[in-house]
């Protein structure tokens, strides 16, 4: 039990150091919405998704409902109940039902890839030693940069919070140059983003983020139907 601990804690340490940078600009962006140290760390501390927080904080800033924060996270974070699904299939006897609801406290997109790496079965230390030292890196970036963005410049802090948005462009500039469906449904959100930010500007931000999702994501489906497609190749 130790061994799979230490070595899903050194596996970590990869993660950690990445999510302090990008965290760090999540900590900044909470802090020019209105919420301070305390607050962001305890968003990062019980999500652990950029994504979805950041949209968490939009909806937070411009006074939407309840409703509207659900369903903008179930759009956003549904892939990782597929990644669960996916790494169930990989787990350990040893991993009972207690274990299982711990572990998928911590499965972000990072942490499921090393997972499936693995060659051998996944012991829920080695799941804990992992998600251990990452969450620390998580909020201990968020800390960081809440902290700096109330003691920095506005023009710095400004500036810093780009990382946040300069780990999303990375996320979906080398997928958009493999597949023209990836690059066609990401120009289609960002168009019907533009829509709703300067003409549709009655739409909350929560519902603007959900139309423009779930309906680009709609269009990618039946336009560019993977599955489809290696079906009529015969693979």
């Amino acid at each position: 039990m130790k061994k799979d601990l230490v070595k899903g804690m050194s596996h970590g340490i990869p993660i950690m150091l990445g999510y302090l940078s990008v965290s760090f600009g999540f900590g900044i962006l909470a802090v020019s919405k209105g919420l301070d140290t305390l607050w962001a760390s305890l968003i990062s501390l019980t999500n652990l998704t950029s994504a979805g927080q950041k949209a968490g904080v939009d909806i937070i800033a411009a006074g939407g409902t309840l409703l509207q924060m659900a369903l903008v996270q179930v759009t956003i974070n549904m892939r990782y109940s597929l990644m669960a699904l996916s790494l169930s299939q990989r787990l350990d006897k040893s991993f009972t039902t207690p274990h299982r609801l711990a572990a998928s406290y911590g499965i972000t997109d990072e942490i499921f890839a090393v997972c499936a790496a693995q060659k051998t079965p996944l012991t829920p230390a080695y799941m804990y030693g992992m998600i251990l030292v990452a969450t620390i890196g998580w909020v201990g970036g968020t800390v960081m940069g809440a902290l700096a963005g109330q003691l920095l410049p506005d023009a710095v802090s400004s500036a810093l919070g780009l990382v946040l948005y300069g780990m999303f462009i990375a996320i979906v500039i080398p997928p958009c140059k493999k597949e023209r469906g990836v690059l066609a449904v990401s120009a289609a959100a960002a168009v019907m983003s533009l829509l709703f930010y300067y003409v549709f500007t009655k739409v909350s931000v929560g519902y603007a983020v959900i139309i423009c999702a779930v309906a680009a994501s709609a269009a990618g489906a039946w336009l560019f139907p993977v599955a489809a497609e290696k079906e009529g190749d015969g693979t």
